[in-house]
């Protein structure tokens, strides 16, 4: 009869009867061989057979060792290949969780200012693990946040050093329009000086755009801060009095809000480098529209242009510019020749909460639209300087070209053959006190603390024309909120 071992399985019923089978037919064949043998062999026959059954008996029990042997090895060689299939699928799936979210919230973090071993307890994964894998991932995390660490304090120095520089910057020209604004207090009733300092003081308010940029690169506010709401119409005119050619930019419909005062200065620097970017990237002779609209979210500013339009590749580099709004400053984004417009427009709408788009425009230009929410905004327009008499017929600005010529024609040969300076006939100006003598008395000061941004290019108006400062600017009447001409 056949035997099965205990504890195997039913499937190894055959190899166990192919170990028995070689036995019993052994057996069978000593058996047969006795009788057949004459009777006086038969002993030594059996004996020989009983030999060869125990060496097949002692073979197969061998056999049945080593195959049971071999079984269970195979078996373990099984556990052992399923097991390290699921080790390797464990160790795939945390190095994917590496990549993908424990290295980017490591540097999230180290981004958002948090101490780099605060970082690597909350990120490092399963830090009582002791296995190699786990400590390697560990390993790995540390290292990489140690050199993100890194990168991020000299980015940082970086950005307190372009700080730094922008306020020096901004000191100097604070300095230099205080200086300005006291020769133009002094030499008022010159028209021609008058006009000068004027072109000086509009110079030194681009500089002074310049500093507020780099300052907003480094993370910082632009240096102006205004303490009362100003109308939507100043702050674009503060916008226009900011560039280089303001003269080219046509302001159309304007919607009468004011702008929350934390929100002005933000907002003007923004829209003056859209207009820059505006006038700089299409044809002198061409107009850019400036114009706003109300919509449902707030308030749209639209400027338009009639340039070569925007290339794929510089499509994509604007969109990139705008999607990384709030992305830490990298100087090598920066490039060789800084294209600096963009991305402070960028930093600025992030900061500040509104929203840019560059869209084609039906001048085949470009048209950016600065959309400004309603929690910035507020109907409550404040009062505003009216604009003086001999300004109102004034449609368009004179060219550097046209007032230099202007200045020229002022000129006349005395009698010892040197020029003179000869006066426009404007009439007799009275010469007001000099505001610091104003400033001694006790006269109460104007209602208003600050000028809005779009009477400084009034004055640069009448000043380039030739024509003196209004009385009460000469009489030292809000002589602090000159300081409102837009640097």
């Amino acid at each position: 009869m056949p035997m099965v071992l205990a504890g195997s399985s039913p499937g190894g019923r055959q190899p166990a009867l192919a170990w028995v089978l070689p036995l019993v037919v052994t057996a069978a064949c000593a058996v047969a061989a006795v009788v057949a043998v004459p009777e006086q062999a038969r002993v030594a026959v059996a004996v020989c057979g009983a030999f060869a059954t125990v060496a097949v008996a002692v073979c197969a029990a061998e056999a049945g060792r080593r195959g049971r042997t071999i079984t269970q090895m195979h078996a373990r060689l099984q556990q052992q290949q399923a097991g390290l299939k699921r080790r390797l699928a464990a160790q795939e799936l945390e190095t994917i969780r590496l990549a993908e979210e424990l290295l980017p919230e490591a540097v999230g973090r180290l981004q958002l200012g948090e101490p780099l071993q605060e970082v690597m307890l909350k990120v490092a994964p399963h830090p009582d693990d002791p296995t190699e894998f786990a400590v390697a991932h560990r390993n790995v995390i540390k290292s990489v946040i140690e050199t993100v660490s890194a990168e991020e304090d000299m980015r940082e120095s970086a950005q307190r050093a372009f700080v730094n520089i922008a306020r020096r910057v901004q000191a100097t020209i604070h300095q230099q329009a205080q200086d300005m604004r006291d020769m133009e207090d002094r030499h008022g009733d010159d028209p021609v000086v008058f006009r000068d300092l004027l072109h000086l003081d509009h110079g030194n308010a681009l500089i002074g755009r310049m500093a507020d940029s780099i300052a907003v690169l480094g993370g910082a506010r632009p240096g102006r801060q205004w303490e009362t709401d100003i109308g939507m119409y100043s702050v674009l005119r503060g916008a226009m009095s900011r560039i280089v050619d303001y003269r080219r930019v046509k302001l159309h419909s304007v919607v009468e809000v004011a702008v929350i005062a934390r929100h002005v200065e933000p907002l003007i620097h923004a829209i003056a480098e859209l207009l820059d970017n505006a006038t700089r990237y299409s044809p002198p002779s061409t107009t850019v529209h400036l114009s706003t609209t109300e919509v449902q979210t707030g308030i749209a500013v639209e400027i338009e242009d009639a340039g070569v339009g925007l290339s794929e590749e510089a499509r994509r580099r604007a969109e990139r510019i705008l999607s990384l709004e709030g992305a830490p400053l990298n100087l090598d984004d920066l490039g060789e020749t800084p294209r600096l417009g963009l991305t402070v427009v960028a930093r600025l709408a992030h900061v500040n909460n509104f929203k840019v788009m560059l869209r084609p425009s039906a001048y085949s230009g470009v048209r950016a639209v600065v959309v400004i929410p309603q929690d910035q905004i507020t109907p409550n327009v404040p009062p505003m300087y009216p604009m003086p008499e001999h300004l109102q017929h004034l449609e368009e600005l004179p060219s550097l070209h046209d007032m230099m010529t202007d200045a020229s024609s002022v000129t006349e040969h005395g009698p010892n053959g040197l020029p003179q300076r000869r006066r426009r006939s404007l009439g007799a100006v009275p010469r007001a006190a000099s505001p610091r003598d104003q400033r001694s008395t006790s006269s109460p000061r104007h209602a208003l603390d600050e000028t809005p941004p779009g009477l400084g290019l009034d004055a640069f108006l009448s000043g380039i024309n030739g024509e003196p400062p209004p009385a009460d600017r000469r009489s030292g009447v809000g002589d602090d909120s000159w300081d409102g001409r837009d640097r």
